[in-house]
């Protein structure tokens, strides 16, 4: 187990370029997403095309990694989707996960077989390998890396959830990843939904192209009750209790910060052009959660090379008032981001038309963004038009690991340092028993590195 779980500063800002990925210096992943905040002179709007259904074609086959309650939610979506569509093979740690995810299935008429259900911390590689077309990579994000190389290696189709790694290293990994997945025409869709959700990208699509003029600033807020927590029981181990318990441990969440609010900094980014920030200023600390190493708040100033700052802050406390907002400012005015766009004084200059349920022209509705992503992963290997929104993805992730290391470390982080950071969580093998060196605390700002 290496020592960097202390999350030092001096662990996170090595000077060494990328460390043992030496693959990653040849394929030049700096270059590929610093490119992303170059001066654009003109705007291309590009949005997805939102369908009823993927359209019909040859029968298409997936397998499930990771069978908690996303994991079955997204296999159900790959169901809803479009016709000749199957879930064929299932794959988890832990049994009464995997049974749980079969049994909802079966409801919805998929019959897995003995044969194809399959546990251990290799089940990801027997999935991949058991002739499915289509692979959802849904575990807690510390194992994506590993399985989202195995998925392409194989040359299988992905889905990938959020967030797509919980350090540095694993991020850059999951870049190289995609690139490979480019060359051999695979298709990759991430679980960043509001890309994928109808009255976001109608929204976007006119902002992008003017509506509230130069972008200025913005602010985000997510200010939402604790997550789920699991106490320890005397049979687990170190390993079944962190990964029964995930959403409360730094290294197989990565934060709430990276684990759930990425989805507000990435709509943030996306509505900001996707432009770089050079810098996270962050606070963060910890009052109410019970159980793991993490925090339960943030607050983060993102600031970018012209000048403009962008502040995003999250809760997850129980007992307090709550909200999400998404607010993006412009010269000529501003929007929530997800269905209205506002006059500087505060009228609306346009709303989604979003028709009630018994309206007879339901041509506006919204389709739910987790059926929509599959979807365009359908689509796009139906149609042999490959799509890979995975740098995006990676991109927003690395924000957000941008944040919670400066309000761990209590030190400005910047882009530079994420990129050239060798921060690796987790032990080196993953296996049932002792896992040494992650006390249940959480970190202090400010420490000696």
């Amino acid at each position: 187990m290496k020592e960097d779980f202390k999350l030092s500063r001096r662990d996170f800002i090595k000077s060494s370029a990328l460390g043992t990925l030496g693959v990653l210096s040849t394929v030049g992943v700096p270059a590929l997403l610093t490119g992303c905040s170059s001066p654009k002179k003109k705007v291309t709007v590009t949005v997805p095309e939102i369908l009823a259904s993927a359209p019909e074609g040859r029968p298409l086959k997936a397998g499930l990694v990771g069978c908690g309650g996303r994991g079955t939610g997204a296999a159900c979506n790959f169901l809803d989707a479009g016709p000749g569509l199957q879930i064929t093979a299932l794959g988890d740690v832990f049994p009464d996960k995997l049974d749980a995810c079969r049994k909802t299935l079966k409801d919805k008429g998929q019959e897995i077989t003995d044969e194809n259900c399959f546990l251990g911390f290799d089940a990801y590689q027997k999935v991949i390998d058991s002739g499915v077309d289509v692979v959802l990579l849904c575990t807690p994000p510390v194992f994506r890396p590993m399985h989202f190389e195995y998925a392409i290696e194989k040359g299988k189709h992905c889905f990938i959830e959020k967030p797509c790694a919980v350090d540095p290293v694993g991020a850059k990994r999951v870049l190289v990843t995609a690139k490979k997945a480019d060359q051999q025409g695979l298709s990759v869709i991430s679980g960043t939904i509001r890309r994928s959700q109808k009255d976001c990208i109608e929204t976007y699509r006119r902002v992008a192209e003017g509506a509230i003029g130069d972008i200025v600033s913005a602010h985000v807020t997510r200010l939402g009750g604790a997550l789920w927590y699991i106490n320890r029981r005397p049979e687990w181990n170190d390993m079944e209790y962190m990964l029964r318990n995930w959403v409360n441990f730094c290294w197989t969440s990565g934060d709430l910060v990276v684990e759930q609010f990425v989805h507000e900094i990435d709509m943030m980014s996306w509505f900001m052009g996707d432009k770089t920030p050079v810098r996270a200023e962050a606070t963060g600390g910890r009052q109410r959660r019970v159980t793991g190493d993490m925090y339960d708040f943030f607050s983060i100033e993102y600031v970018y090379d012209n000048g403009l700052r962008a502040h995003c802050t999250s809760r997850q406390i129980n007992g307090c008032d709550t909200t999400h907002n998404v607010m993006v400012y412009g010269t000529q005015g501003y929007t929530n981001c997800f269905d209205t766009i506002y006059n500087l004084d505060g009228t609306i200059a346009w709303q989604y038309p979003k028709p009630a349920p018994e309206d007879p022209d339901q041509s506006m509705a919204v389709p739910d963004p987790y059926v929509q992503e599959l979807i365009r992963l359908v689509t796009a290997i139906r149609t042999d038009t490959p799509v890979n929104d995975a740098e995006q993805h990676v991109k927003s992730t690395l924000m957000a690991m941008m944040g919670r290391q400066s309000a761990y470390t209590g030190k400005f982080v910047t882009w530079d340092e994420i990129m050239a950071s060798e921060m690796k969580l987790g032990p080196e093998t993953y296996e049932f028993g002792p896992v040494p060196g992650i006390p249940e605390t959480p970190p202090v700002a400010g420490s000696p590195a």
